[in-house]
């Protein structure tokens, strides 16, 4: 279902102000997702209570960590439904959710936070998991071999 841009934008800026790429087409989540270094993370945002009161809170919370995902990207459930299919094609053995958080690392995904996973806690706790997805997969360490970061 369309709603009026008027009303979403607001919801869009939430994460845009943060540095996040809007993606509004197939061809730009795919130069953004289809870049095969580093860190992407990806907000499937959308109008749903959830995303304004847990998901969009919780990514402004987790971003203001030491440690942070390189490239900040969204796209809209509901507005831009091809873009957004798009996207969820890059989240491999996951099906549609909305509100959905996802980390690549590389162009593999590493870390999902589906609507089930956000809907039922407060934005403190999936800012905290967030955080810790950052550590795993951001941080320095993440860049060594497995066997080298267990050990530093």
């Amino acid at each position: 279902m369309m709603y009026p841009e008027e009303m979403v934008t607001p919801m869009r800026e939430e994460l845009t102000r943060l540095g996040f790429l809007d993606l509004r087409t197939p061809e730009e989540v795919d130069r953004v997702l289809g870049r095969a270094k580093g860190t992407t993370l990806v907000v499937v945002n959308s109008i749903c209570g959830c995303a304004a009161g847990k998901a969009r809170p919780a990514v402004a919370m987790a971003l203001a960590g030491r440690v942070r995902p390189e490239v900040l990207a969204t796209v809209f459930a509901g507005q831009d439904a091809e873009a957004t299919a798009r996207a969820r094609s890059y989240f491999t053995g996951y099906g549609p959710s909305s509100p959905s958080i996802a980390l690549l690392r590389d162009g593999q995904l590493v870390f999902m936070m589906e609507r089930r996973d956000i809907e039922s806690r407060d934005a403190y706790a999936i800012a905290e998991e967030l955080r810790n997805a950052f550590e795993r997969f951001c941080g320095e360490a993440a860049a060594q071999p497995e066997s080298v970061a267990a050990t530093s």
